[in-house]
């Protein structure tokens, strides 16, 4: 099987998306500081309060995908209109500090998943369907490599792979029965799934954010780096799978890897 050239550039410009550098490190490089110090000044409670704000940004995610996302053809995603919606949530997020988490992620989350359905309408994707939904809410999941990657279990689709039992047991799930009750085992199961991996991006946003002199222009800018990092992440995500659309998954999966490791 051979692959067109501009398909082939559109698998390196994917990789290279998905293979950008964590938000830790993108962090770090901006503030020239470790993100592990902000870690330092962060309460012993931090922890619980990113767990439990997590899980609630996930579960208001899963409703707002499934109930009100649909098909709207646009060739070109309103990336921009996005940035600054949550520009705005962080800069108010970041002038209260911790507390205010349970209250601005959950918006966050939510802009920035309509950022990500936006971006799969442009590359091809058919929002109405629920598959595509939960493909939506699994870019929460990709978090770029970071330096306890090791290339084989973070990987881009090692990660597709972990969440595919969870992902089409909720599919299911949601096609037969809807979101009621949302304490059924199987939403539970595909909430915890995301939330595993999306809670450590969130706790090195946290971090970032309890750096002293951050304050609410920090928060903003943070938050800026937060969406720009999920937007690349969808970007790549759904390239692969409009490849995967016209190509045999396994495939694309083996032309992938014989890129190798793009350095971005």
């Amino acid at each position: 099987m051979n692959i067109a050239k501009d398909d082939l550039d559109n698998l390196k410009y994917a990789k290279s998306l998905l293979e950008n550098p964590s938000l830790a490190a993108r962090v770090s490089n901006l503030l020239g500081t470790p993100i592990e110090k902000g870690f330092e000044h962060l309460p012993a409670k931090w922890k619980d309060i990113v767990r439990k704000a997590t899980e609630k940004s996930l579960k208001k995610a899963l409703n707002f995908a499934v109930q009100t996302m649909d098909d709207k053809t646009r060739p070109v995603s309103s990336d921009r209109t996005h940035k600054i919606l949550v520009f705005a949530a962080g800069a108010g997020g970041g002038s209260l500090g911790l507390p205010a988490l349970a209250v601005e992620l959950p918006v966050t989350t939510t802009i920035m998943l309509r950022s990500i359905a936006d971006i799969a309408r442009s590359e091809g994707e058919q929002i109405r369907l629920l598959e595509t939904k939960l493909a939506c809410l699994e870019v929460f999941a990709l978090g770029g490599p970071s330096k306890s990657d090791d290339g084989t279990e973070t990987g881009y689709f090692m990660v597709r792979a972990a969440l595919a039992r969870a992902i089409s047991d909720a599919t299911q799930f949601i096609a037969k029965k809807g979101l009621i009750p949302e304490g059924a085992p199987v939403l539970v199961r595909f909430i915890a799934a995301l939330a595993s991996r999306f809670g450590i991006i969130v706790s090195e946003k946290v971090a970032a954010q309890a750096i002293p002199l951050i304050g609410a222009a920090g928060g903003a800018l943070i938050n800026t780096i937060f969406i720009d990092h999920f937007q690349n992440m969808a970007r790549g995500h759904f390239i692969i799978r409009r490849l995967e659309r016209l190509y045999d998954k396994e495939w694309v999966r083996q032309q992938y890897d014989k890129l190798g490791r793009i350095r971005v």
